[in-house]
């Protein structure tokens, strides 16, 4: 068995959990494969015999992995995806950050983890992610998203109306000061600070949530994830912010924009005991009111 590790780097406490990590992978016999941004020249991994190999593009993911496990939080986990893109490799999550919602297992189950791995006691899911398709090359080789794809006014300017249309027919005009298109696995995060509803990871749904709308009657809706959601944004400003999870682009605003699924999925890996429901009481502290005690 063979696996990657990619995280955006390490303090010492955590790359000591990393020695920890490539120790009982050892154990197992699986090899591993470190992204360079762990193996600097005073990385601890220097520590340990030179018996693992390096990358450092998501083009050095070939066939041979069986795993790529990421080591941080959140947003290290959005980052492995644009590695992984649609090399079917599943993905372990172990959470070095402070929500946690992708990255769901424990800096401290790391030998369950990898036992797990061993011994084939885990599950993967199929996470859906967005595609951009717009009137110029938006987002380099990677014009897909796992969490959501936003549009933003820019800084301080005023707010900006986003005409927004379901395969071709007219929704809404969304006068805000932006507006997000979040997938299941993304309603957990910038949708759900904005408002907008958890959906279960298996649901076939996007979901449209404005950004400090100026309407009050303008609310998020759940629409099938076989739309098209094109866009034409208005606003005194020459320019508009397009994201996509933790990606940024500058764009003009006569700019053509359209979402839709993406052709191919993500796979996480997940532990039995961490099922979606109980992350979501352990991250939201649902069911924990002292009152209860």
């Amino acid at each position: 068995m063979k696996v990657a590790i990619y995280s955006r780097g390490l303090d010492p406490e955590q790359e000591v959990q990393l020695l920890t990590l490539l120790e009982e992978l050892r154990r197992y016999q699986i090899k591993a494969c470190l992204h360079k941004s762990l193996v600097g020249p005073h990385s601890a991994v220097r520590m340990l015999p030179a018996d693992f190999s390096m990358f450092s593009r998501s083009e050095d993911l070939d066939s041979s992995f069986d795993f790529i496990i990421s080591l941080g939080g959140d947003g290290t986990m959005l980052d492995t995806a644009t590695l992984v893109r649609n090399k079917r490799i599943p993905v372990m999550g172990i959470n070095f950050g402070r929500l946690g919602f992708l990255a769901s297992i424990g800096k401290d189950e790391l030998a369950t983890a990898v036992e797990a791995l061993a011994n084939g006691r885990y599950v993967t899911e199929k996470r859906t992610l967005l595609h951009l398709n717009a009137s110029i090359p938006l987002f380099g080789d990677a014009p897909f998203a796992l969490n959501e794809f936003a549009i933003h006014k820019r800084d301080f300017s005023p707010m900006v109306r986003i005409h927004t249309y379901l395969n071709g027919e007219f929704l809404n005009s969304f006068w805000a000061d932006g507006l997000i298109v979040s997938t299941p696995t993304g309603s957990t995060g910038y949708n759900m600070s904005c408002n907008g509803p958890i959906l279960f990871p298996d649901c076939c749904s996007f979901v449209i949530t404005p950004i400090a709308p100026h309407n009050l009657n303008v609310r998020p809706i759940v629409i099938p994830d076989n739309n098209i959601i094109s866009f034409e944004v208005e606003g005194r400003a020459e320019e508009f912010i397009c994201t996509m999870d933790s990606r940024r682009e500058i764009v003009e605003k006569d700019v053509q924009l359209a979402i839709k699924k993406e052709d191919f999925e993500v796979l996480l890996v997940v532990l039995s005991e961490n099922s979606f429901l109980s992350t979501l009481r352990e991250k939201l502290t649902w069911g924990f009111d002292k009152r209860n005690k």
